[in-house]
């Protein structure tokens, strides 16, 4: 098959861009290399760096495409608080503006990336995808308006869509900017370093982590499951566990006796965060592999940042 995938560089793009490019189809890429790494695609991905907004681009990419896999976006929900506008333009106006070129040219389907932020907070657990959103935040609102964009566009003008909502993903090459970098990866190089491990709020909150492989057997089911078009669907590991417990488990596998601080001042977000996953399961046949603990080891052991620092076993 033929592949587009925007925000190719970025964190899941790269993993999905590599492993669609091993399985023998031809992927093209597009990133504006504003947070993306061109470094992490294999040689073969046929890169173009470029604004997701650019309509004769996309019309020039999306020749003889038979899936477009949508991830381009900012996604730092602190950022979005400050930047909402920023946020509106490039993930709202760059699906929107997608979804006319893929009407002009005749692109068959298209898989957007959503998040399970756009949940907000919910009464029960776990989440399931009937719920009525309820967005905390810019990024969580731009993210459910591409939703919608992307699923009435579709209706429209005969193009099947696809829309994950997928929870925290991590592993090995997840970005570590220095504003408001992801949890993960902020816990695992704090660790290492013998920094300071910094929890928001008291660390009672939930969140439901899912390793960067299973996202990618989600995304890669998606293009291609029959039953997938015109559904919304979590992708996530279906646990939940909470701030306080991630830390114990980041500070046991690295061997480290960082300092850990809690900041009761900062709001720690939604209280509980856990995927419902049995659409997953009944249309991408998708059971997450790879629990939390195993993916923590699997990115200390595959991330060249973190590798040289892992303790021996």
């Amino acid at each position: 098959m033929n592949f587009l995938i925007t925000g190719a560089a970025g964190f899941l793009g790269s993993a999905l861009a590599n492993h669609l490019v091993q399985q023998g189809h031809q992927v093209r890429g597009l990133d504006d290399l504003s947070a993306g790494d061109r470094a992490a695609l294999s040689p073969e991905v046929l890169f173009t760096r470029g604004d997701v907004r650019d309509r004769p681009k996309l019309w020039t990419l999306l020749q003889d495409v038979d899936c477009v896999y949508h991830l381009a976006a900012r996604v730092s929900v602190p950022e979005s608080v400050l930047y909402p506008r920023e946020y509106n333009d490039v993930n709202v106006g760059g699906t929107v503006a997608l979804m006319e070129a893929l009407r002009d040219v005749g692109v068959r389907r298209v898989v957007l990336a959503s998040s399970g932020a756009v949940y907000g907070h919910q009464p029960t657990q776990p989440l399931h995808e009937d719920m009525m959103p309820h967005p905390h935040s810019p990024y969580a609102v731009s993210k459910l308006a591409a939703e919608h964009y992307v699923r009435t566009i579709g209706e429209l003008w005969g193009i099947e869509t696809v829309v994950l909502r997928v929870f925290n993903a991590y592993g090995p090459g997840q970005h570590l900017p220095p504003a408001h970098p992801p949890v993960i990866p902020n816990f695992l190089y704090q660790a290492l370093h013998n920094g300071t491990l910094v929890v928001h709020g008291d660390g009672s909150q939930t969140r439901d982590y899912v390793f960067i492989d299973d996202v990618v057997d989600a995304l890669t089911a998606a293009a291609t499951a029959p039953q997938a078009a015109g559904e919304i669907i979590n992708v996530g590991s279906g646990q939940e566990i909470s701030v306080r417990e991630l830390v114990a488990l980041v500070l046991k596998t690295t061997g480290s006796r960082a300092e850990v601080v809690y900041n009761p001042r900062a709001a720690g977000g939604v209280l509980r965060m856990r995927a419902d996953l049995t659409r997953a399961a009944q249309v991408l046949n998708y059971h997450p592999k790879t629990d939390l603990a195993t993916g923590l080891r699997l990115t200390l052991q595959t991330d060249p940042r973190f590798r040289q620092h892992t303790p021996s076993p």
